[in-house]
């Protein structure tokens, strides 16, 4: 199992988003130029981010984006599964099933009703994952980042050079 790499470009883009002023917006092509990535993928990523209720989409000259919800209730986990989906990652075909030396026509009820124990690891270790990553909000991130991290110039200097970009 792998994360596309939109997951990682979200996560940065809503990072550089958190500081947004009430009203403002970013625009998709300063976000795509700060991150050096194509504006039409980004675009489809955030598509994805504005469906599930993360961001919304600003009208006007000066629109673009700004997060739909306060940084302390967007986690990782709503960004995972927003750009990848919610489906399992884990998908049981149940090829146990398949044994050559079975008769499947008598199979016991103790080997075809119960649930195969390999989806059931699988399920746990996503199950645990989700848990994780749903402790970890946007409003954590930036505190890591840019509290303890980062310079404070740097900080400044990234919200100058979005505000700029917008005039």
């Amino acid at each position: 199992m792998r994360f596309s790499v939109g997951v990682e470009y979200a996560i940065h883009c809503l990072l550089y988003m958190v500081n947004t002023e009430e009203g403002k917006s970013v625009g998709i092509r300063e976000l795509a130029t700060f991150q050096g990535v194509s504006e039409t993928y980004l675009s489809k990523v955030y598509a994805k981010l504005s469906k599930s209720g993360i961001i919304k989409s600003l009208p006007g000259a000066k629109g673009g984006y700004a997060l739909a919800r306060r940084a302390n209730e967007i986690t990782f986990w709503d960004v995972v599964e927003s750009v990848e989906g919610s489906e399992a990652f884990f998908q049981c075909a149940e090829i146990r099933q398949n044994n050559i030396l079975l008769d499947k026509d008598n199979l016991p009820d103790t080997y075809t009703k119960c649930p195969c124990l390999i989806k059931v690891v699988m399920l746990e270790a996503e199950n645990e994952m989700r848990k994780y990553l749903s402790n970890k909000t946007l409003a954590w991130l930036y505190d890591e980042v840019y509290k303890k991290k980062l310079p404070t110039d740097m900080e400044k200097a990234m919200i100058e050079w979005f505000g700029n970009k917008g005039k």
